[in-house]
This record gives C-alpha cells, sequence and structure tokens, in this order.
C-alpha cells in the first residue's frame, strides 16, 4: 500500500538517523481534557438549561444539530481556548469535541460556524431575559443549602470594539469606542449576571433598576437571603442607597474623596504622616477613622470610614460608605471592602482567559447572549477549579494555566464495536489531578 501522506519538509538529522513526520496519526486530538469538561457540564445542566430559554424556529424533522448540542459545543470550545465561532468550522470534526457532546468518532460532523451564527443571533429581548434568569438559578443551584447571606461583588470593564455594533459608544478615558458591560460574582467568584450596555459608567436610575431585577430574582429562590453589595465608587449614589434600604440590602461602596470629606480627616493626616516622618524604616503607617456626613444630594447621613497612610510617596487617603452599623472601621475597610479586590481577577479570568469581550456581532441581542455563552464557559473552569483539594495550588489557578494543563492534553480516539478507547500520553505531568477530578464529581450540585 502506498501512503500519499507527504512527509514533512526541511527536518534536520538526529544523531545521524532521518526524521520522518506525517500527518497520518489517525484520529487524534489536542484536548483530552475534555473529558473532564464533559462530565462537569453534564453535571451542572447548564446548556440544557440555557437552552430551554429559546424556541426553535426550525422544523424539527429536518434538525440535525438541537440548540442545547450547539451551545454545549459553543461553551466548551470558548473554554478549551477558540473563542471564535469561525473555529468550529475546524473542530466540529475532532473526536474529543464529538466525544463530549454524546457522539461517536465517526458520527457525523458537529455545527459549524454559520450554525454558530445563527445560533447567536437567535434570542430577541424576551428570551435574552429568561436566559438571565437561568443564569441567576444555575447560580443559586450551585449551593448546597441556602446561605444565610451572600456577597454580591458588582462592576464594569471596558470592552473595545472595531466595527459598527449597537450600543456602541466612545469613551474618553479609553479614548476609544466600546461597551462598558456590567458584571456580578459573588464573594466566591461564582458568576451571577452580565450585562450588556454602552460604553460609559452607569447612572444611579440605571443602576437601581439593575439591582432591583437582580435581587428580586435572587429573592424569588431565597426570600430571606441577606444580601451584601459592594462596588466602586461610582455605585455610592442616592438611588443605590435609598433603594437598598428599602429592600434589605447592605452596602459597603467606595467613595469618591472631595473637600468636603477631607475636612473629616485634616487632623488625622497630619499626624499620620508626623509618624511615618518620625520612624520611616517601619513602613508605611496606616490608620482609620469614622464620621457620619451627606451629600447634599443624599436623604440622610451616612457611615463614611476614612483609610489614611502615611509613606514615602506621601498621604493617600480614601473613603468607603456603609449602612453596616457595627464592625470597627479598621476591619470593614481591610476585610471586607478591600475584598472586593478578587472581583477584579474574576473578571480578568472571564474577560481575557475567556476572551468575553468577543463581541463582534452586530446586533446588541447577539453580543449579550455571547456574554451568557462565556459566562456557561466560565462555569465550567470554575467548577473544575472547586473540585480541586483545597490547600493545593490548583485551587487558585488562573483559568489559562488549567486549561494548559489539564485541558491541552493529546488524545488517541479509537472507536471499536462494543467500546471507545481514548489514550492519553504516558508522559502527561498532572496524571493523578484528573483521578481526583473525576472522584469529586458528585460534589456538582446540579
Amino acid at each position: 500500500m502506498v501512503d500519499v501522506t507527504p512527509i514533512l519538509p526541511g527536518l534536520s538529522l538526529v544523531q545521524g538517523k532521518a526524521v520522518v513526520a506525517r500527518f497520518d496519526g489517525g484520529r487524534l486530538s489536542s484536548e483530552g481534557g475534555l473529558l473532564a469538561l464533559r462530565e462537569i457540564e453534564s453535571r451542572l445542566g447548564l446548556a440544557d438549561r440555557l437552552a430551554a430559554c429559546l424556541r426553535d424556529p426550525r422544523a424539527p424533522e429536518r434538525v440535525a444539530h438541537r440548540l442545547a448540542e450547539m451551545i454545549r459545543f459553543r461553551m466548551l470550545m470558548i473554554a478549551a481556548g477558540y473563542e471564535d465561532g469561525n473555529d468550529a468550522d475546524s473542530l466540529r470534526a475532532d473526536p474529543m469535541f464529538k466525544l463530549a457532546l454524546d457522539r461517536s468518532p465517526s458520527d457525523a460532523e458537529l455545527c459549524s460556524q454559520s450554525t454558530i451564527s445563527r445560533l447567536e443571533n437567535l434570542p430577541d429581548m424576551r428570551a435574552l431575559l429568561r436566559l438571565g434568569r437561568a443564569l441567576i438559578e444555575q447560580y443559586c443551584a450551585s449551593f448546597r443549602q441556602v446561605p444565610k447571606r451572600i456577597v454580591l461583588d458588582v462592576d464594569d470593564t471596558f470592552d473595545r470594539v472595531h466595527g459598527g455594533q449597537q450600543l456602541r459608544l466612545f469613551n474618553a478615558f479609553h479614548d476609544d469606542y466600546g461597551f462598558q458591560p456590567i458584571v456580578v460574582f459573588d464573594g466566591e467568584g461564582r458568576f451571577v449576571t452580565a450585562l450588556l450596555r454602552p460604553g460609559k459608567r452607569p447612572g444611579g436610575h440605571e443602576i437601581r433598576a439593575f439591582l432591583r431585577r437582580l435581587v428580586g430574582a435572587l429573592r424569588a429562590h431565597w426570600p430571606r437571603v441577606e444580601i451584601l453589595l459592594r462596588a466602586d465608587s461610582h455605585y455610592a449614589c442616592p438611588e443605590v442607597f435609598d433603594w437598598c434600604r428599602n429592600n434589605r440590602v447592605d452596602w459597603v461602596l467606595g467613595l469618591a474623596p472631595n473637600a468636603a470629606l477631607k475636612r473629616h480627616v485634616e487632623a488625622l493626616e497630619k499626624t499620620t504622616a508626623e509618624r511615618f516622618t518620625t520612624a520611616p524604616a517601619r513602613g508605611k503607617v496606616r490608620r482609620f477613622a469614622q464620621f457620619h456626613d451627606a451629600a447634599r444630594s443624599w436623604s440622610r447621613v451616612e457611615r463614611i470610614i476614612a483609610r489614611v497612610e502615611a509613606g514615602a510617596e506621601g498621604t493617600d487617603t480614601r473613603f468607603i460608605v456603609t449602612n453596616l452599623e457595627g464592625g470597627r472601621a479598621k476591619q470593614l475597610y481591610q476585610r471586607l471592602y478591600c475584598a472586593r479586590g478578587q472581583a477584579e481577577n474574576h473578571i480578568k479570568a472571564w474577560k481575557n482567559h475567556l476572551a468575553a469581550d468577543r463581541t463582534s456581532c452586530h446586533e446588541a441581542t447577539a453580543n449579550q447572549f455571547r456574554l451568557f455563552l462565556h459566562a456557561g464557559a466560565y462555569w465550567l473552569l470554575w467548577s473544575m477549579r472547586r473540585l480541586m483539594p483545597k490547600a493545593s495550588a490548583w485551587r487558585v489557578m488562573q483559568f489559562d494555566t488549567l486549561r494548559l494543563r489539564l485541558i491541552k492534553i493529546a488524545a488517541r480516539v479509537v472507536e471499536l464495536k462494543k467500546q471507545i478507547k481514548i489514550h492519553l500520553p504516558s508522559s502527561t505531568p498532572d496524571q493523578a489531578i484528573f483521578g481526583i477530578i473525576l472522584s469529586r464529581l458528585p460534589r456538582l450540585i446540579t
């Protein structure tokens, strides 16, 4: 038999021996780690949950790819590092992706890029509202029991666009056109929701409307849950204060400094700077103060905490505002408010490692659906990381490193009459962690 597969040219000799390389290895895949992601997704049931929110306009007898299958394929693609829908054309025949979608390697190919594009443009506004509620249902289902209190970290992030997409807006701070979606995580890194919006900071009325829908959806599942809101200074506005107070929502929010606030801490800033000057070798000096004050637009005075820090670069003062009555100022600032900085890492994982800023569709509804699909990929990798031993480095590993170590593994797939064999490299450095992940799968809440 003559092998018609061409030999790769230009390879140098190794110890005098010719190196012969061909693309003739059979059914090989670089995504062996999809074995674990497939099991995680099947237990979360996220693709089925999202597909149930959509109405399929196709004739049932002519459907080759179900909505749930397409959504599952898209989320697995994103989790594996293929954020572009065009990648579906080269991955639709991949044996590991077929297995992840409950198909045999010899079955028909998966959906193409054009089918993915039609899927992304399928939802209307009502469907998007259902999808948003489905994500919140996923969030609530991830708890073993109803929590007494949850912490919601709300933030917005700039998303540059390079076309004529709906809702794009010029942002002077970033000197570019884009969106500025609001993203919500809880204190442990669970994804709650995301809202596509124009590229400007949200105002008080918009934030209040967003919180009303979000808290209403959460309390539909947990009527008595206590909610603490953490956010940056531009969320500290009277509309938010009044609404949260009337709806049993606590808050710890950043507060932009101004002359009126500075007057309360002038003496503290002076004495803190003097302490540092007296003993600079001891490092920066940090002190705290609290007082009650109100801007002219506020309906009442609020508790404000100031953090004053003096160092070689000078004095730096930050403020937060809260409705919490108990707790020392230092604890509220350092342990409670500063913990919201972890939300920046969650946004980084979602936006950079999972390319959630791939919002290149023209229609705003399609781009909103893309945010939800990338949120689904986040849930897959977050759940995988959650299964890791608590004291190990795996528990805090970045998503891109997790993908490189556990998903990008070569696999040879052999389909027999009664079984499918998957041959993984004997030299895989992280073999033991796969056994840990698969043994802990029952811990995932479905």
